[in-house]
């Protein structure tokens, strides 16, 4: 198996485990069965938090909603940027420039600060969504566009216009396939986007309301039992790590890949 494969396959196990996580602990996230900030034993590997409650299970049902949340924001911004790309670097016209430079300008915005406005106003998942929207979806456009302006003189575009086919089929059928790996590269980095803005504004209190288990409200609400139950905060921590690590290597390597082409 080379690096992608693998790459994807951990990408895929970690997904698998956020998502069904739940399943797989086996008990309830929500019950007390310790004291508090009690360390790891045979029945608790990972020990309780500060309300004594189980952490391994609640570490594999927190990372549901987060991950939901982000491939949907993701790919919602991936969708807007790569069809708003197409068609700003095949269109010549002012009004392609005009999305072009709008972008550019939604690019200056701090990203953050956006997110907060949108979470003071929206519920967490719909500020999660319209923070990856508006940083996201400018970038993509970008990219995509530079890319398709770079082939609209290819051979194999101006093989397909001399038969007569429309803008709209070279878009989709000859130039879009051509960016694949460019677009699945694209998405990985939005998916890191979302789950970083997914993560601060959960970790700032606009995710899940307690007792919903949730990797990003973990470190909040076990920061205060570091010393006493390191894991309670650590395993959290490497859930995120693992998620947002794993898709941003494969994505470096697709655009690798998709640059030595």
């Amino acid at each position: 198996m080379n690096r992608h494969g693998a790459l994807a396959v951990a990408v895929g196990a970690v997904l698998v485990v956020a998502l069904c996580g739940e399943t797989l602990a086996g008990a309830d996230p929500t019950l007390t069965v310790a004291a508090p900030w009690a360390a790891a034993s045979p029945g608790l590997p990972l020990g309780a938090d500060g309300l004594g409650r189980d952490v391994l299970a609640r570490v594999l049902a927190g990372g549901r909603e987060l991950c939901l949340v982000s491939l949907s924001a993701a790919a919602t911004a991936s969708v807007l940027g790569v069809a708003g790309g197409l068609w700003a670097g095949w269109s010549p016209g002012r009004a392609a420039r005009v999305a072009a430079g709008s972008a550019d300008l939604l690019l200056a915005l701090p990203l953050l600060l956006v997110a907060l406005l949108a979470a003071a106003a929206l519920p967490g998942p719909a500020a999660v969504i319209a923070g990856t929207v508006l940083g996201g979806t400018p970038l993509t456009l970008r990219v995509i566009a530079d890319a398709t302006t770079a082939a609209r003189h290819a051979g194999y575009v101006e093989a397909a216009l001399s038969r007569g086919e429309s803008s709209r089929t070279v878009l989709l059928r000859e130039i879009l396939p051509a960016h694949a790996g460019l677009v699945g590269a694209d998405l990985g980095q939005r998916v890191v986007l979302a789950v970083q803005l997914a993560a601060a504004l959960n970790v700032l209190g606009f995710g899940p309301a307690p007792p919903t288990p949730d990797w990003a409200a973990m470190l909040r609400e076990n920061l205060p039992g570091l010393r006493l139950n390191p894991a309670a905060l650590i395993a959290p921590a490497v859930a995120l790590a693992a998620l947002a690590g794993t898709v941003a290597a494969l994505s470096h390597l697709l655009a690798t890949r998709e640059d030595t082409r």
